[in-house]
């Protein structure tokens, strides 16, 4: 038999090839099987969806327009669950009445944010925003203002909620 095979290459060949492609196979699949169920991919996607969660809460709330008061702070308790949320319901009524009569307009983009705590288990996120925000008076010019927030998540209903918000601390820039 060995004699037989040294008499046909080609049949050697395939078999090696065979054998070769066989181990790659069996090596592809348990590494998807092994990327498929790592807990560290699950934890990496509900990280980025409270970033994003976080980043677009965080602009709602530092976005406004006077023309459109109703559908602007019906977006901001949409945006939030918690004692934030309660605060914004209870002070609504008196926030909007200081919006209509100062007629501005605030928009927020966001300019990079961070995931500085996740506990995917408790349903429980922090972020740190950066933002710039843009607020026209009527008659006026655009002023423009840099800040960083600090906010937390709570998963609701499986959707990541503002439930607090607060700005964060600066440290001193100045040179000695």
């Amino acid at each position: 038999m060995r004699a037989a095979l040294v008499a046909r290459p080609l049949l050697v060949a395939a078999l090696a090839l065979l054998l070769v492609a066989g181990g790659f196979a069996a090596r592809s699949g348990v590494s998807w099987y092994r990327a498929a169920h790592d807990d560290s991919a699950a934890y990496a996607v509900e990280r980025d969806n409270a970033l994003s969660a976080g980043e677009q809460s965080v602009q709602n709330l530092n976005t406004l327009d006077h023309n459109s008061l109703e559908r602007g702070l019906d977006l901001w308790e949409s945006s939030t669950t918690g004692e934030l949320h309660s605060q914004l319901v209870a002070g609504r009524a008196k926030f909007e009445e200081q919006v209509r009569q100062a007629k501005t307009v605030s928009t927020a983009k966001v300019l990079s944010g961070a995931v500085t705590e996740l506990d995917d288990r408790a349903g429980r996120a922090r972020v740190l925003i950066a933002l710039r925000v843009t607020v026209r008076a009527p008659g006026g010019e655009a002023s423009d203002k840099d800040s960083r927030m600090l906010g937390e998540l709570t998963r609701t209903e499986g959707h990541w909620k503002l439930s607090a918000l607060g700005q964060a601390p600066v440290g001193d820039t100045s040179a000695d």
